[in-house]
């Protein structure tokens, strides 16, 4: 049977315009003005008043990592199934090899980890946090026969992750050659590390220490240091993550205004959440919002200038960095001790709401919107145009949105394995209606239809998103 989604506006990247979307199977064959489907036995979703959008594509989650003692508190059936409900239909999660470990055996633990369990599709990025002869091989590899074409190294986490400029640059040469992205957590963690030992010294021990000890200056430097690497490695392919200050996305504007093949993300905590008001919260109740890159003071001017970047395409893709942990028994690890605190945000239910009330606030157009949780994170990660996109051919990936709808976000009423929300009370103009995933409704009329096993491993090409 066939499944038609009618009388909604098909809002894309380029533009809007009315129209029907004709799906068969898990594909979409036709779009037709309004009312010129061809009559059959379809099922019909009615989206008169409302827009239909390609299904969003969060390109950086961390279900079920690994870090400080614990585990992300989302796995890869509660993270995506929590996806699903937010119009979020396809992941881009990081397999990991840390120090010491094999490449292979790192991406065989996150398939064993995914296998079966995803509601909605996904892919992996490599994290490498160990670059040697045999992690270069491996990275020709994944390009050539794993479909994974992007690799994240780590200038922060000494003694974990951490990638000194040797490594950082050999690891860069070899992407040139094959094709792949390089992605940068941008901090300097040797600086970090000595301001964190001097704060604990002090006695300074409470969340907000956490932001005050990896300051703007030291993830504009890292930034800027990885831009002049990728340089030197004849312009590789660098995606800077999770980018939350005004002097980082300096940086960035100055090399892509060069024509330099430099893109960055920020993430929604970066463009709503702020030093003062939840990660100084009273007590430790700031520890809900300790991540990394942290949140910036809204006593400058990130957020006005992150939110300008998106306008100006500096900023080229909104993700979450989904890395969600409960407050009681795992945030609370770091009780006395800032540093102990795992690091990680819980939003992928919620990006392309909050994304959407910045259109609302006049912050961003419609194509915009699509543009950064959709089609564009297809493009720059090698899945365009199966994914992003809603065109003859493409993956019957769709979300109908309710503008006249109204979101409430809150533990009460989200779908992520976690005790608290980092956006508890925001209210939203707008509402995900329905979604749909290759062909089949997860979300309707407020239940969900998904299950479990649904969602398939997609092996990525190389980025359509290079000058």
């Amino acid at each position: 049977m066939t499944l038609l989604v009618r009388g909604g506006t098909v809002v894309g990247a380029t533009g809007t315009h009315a129209a029907d979307v004709l799906v068969e199977g898990e594909t979409i064959v036709a779009l037709f003005a309004p009312g010129r489907a061809p009559d059959g036995d379809h099922q019909v979703v009615d989206a008169t008043g409302k827009y239909v959008i390609p299904g969003g594509i969060d390109a950086h989650t961390h279900m079920e990592l690994p870090f400080g003692g614990t585990n992300a508190s989302d796995t890869f059936d509660t993270g995506t199934r929590a996806a699903a409900y937010g119009g979020t239909t396809t992941i881009v999660d990081f397999a990991v090899q840390r120090t010491g470990e094999v490449v292979q055996d790192g991406l065989a633990a996150w398939h064993a980890k995914a296998d079966g369990n995803c509601h909605v599709d996904y892919a992996f990025h490599m994290i490498l946090g160990g670059v040697d002869e045999d992690a270069l091989k491996a990275m020709d590899m994944l390009v050539a026969d794993e479909g994974i074409s992007s690799f994240k190294l780590f200038m922060a986490y000494p003694g974990v992750f951490y990638s000194d400029d040797g490594q950082i640059l050999r690891a860069m040469q070899r992407a040139r050659e094959n094709g792949a992205m390089i992605m940068m957590h941008a901090e300097n963690g040797i600086a970090i590390d000595v301001l964190v030992q001097q704060a604990l010294a002090r006695g300074e021990t409470d969340p907000i220490h956490h932001g005050l000890t990896r300051p703007e200056a030291l993830e504009a430097e890292a930034t800027h240091r990885a831009i002049r690497l990728a340089e030197v490695a004849r312009d590789c392919p660098l995606y800077i993550v999770h980018l939350s200050a005004s002097q980082a996305l300096e940086q960035v504007a100055a090399a892509r205004h060069a024509g330099r093949n430099v893109f960055a993300e920020t993430c929604p905590q970066y463009l709503y959440l702020t030093l003062e008001d939840q990660l100084g919260a009273p007590g430790f109740e700031g520890a809900k919002w300790v991540c990394s890159t942290p949140l910036r003071s809204k006593h400058e001017s990130h957020h006005r200038d992150l939110w300008q970047g998106l306008r100006t395409n500096d900023l080229a893709v909104v993700s979450t960095d989904h890395c969600p942990f409960c407050f009681k028994d795992q945030k609370e690890l770091g009780l006395g001790d800032f540093s102990k605190i795992p690091n990680g945000i819980g939003g992928v239910e919620h990006r392309v709401d909050l994304l959407y009330q910045g259109v609302v606030d006049g912050k961003l157009t419609l194509e915009r919107w699509v543009e950064t949780i959709a089609t564009t994170p297809a493009r720059m990660f090698g899945l365009y145009p199966r994914k992003g996109v809603l065109a003859p051919g493409s993956d019957a990936d769709i979300v109908v949105y309710d503008p006249a709808g109204r979101t409430s976000i809150g533990v009460g009423t989200h779908h992520m394995n976690m005790d608290h929300s980092a956006y508890e009370g925001y209210e939203i103009a707008g509402r995900v209606d329905t979604v749909i995933s290759r062909g089949s409704v997860l979300v309707a009329d407020g239940a969900y239809h998904g299950r479990r096993g649904h969602g398939r491993y997609l092996r990525r090409g190389l980025s359509t998103y290079l000058n």
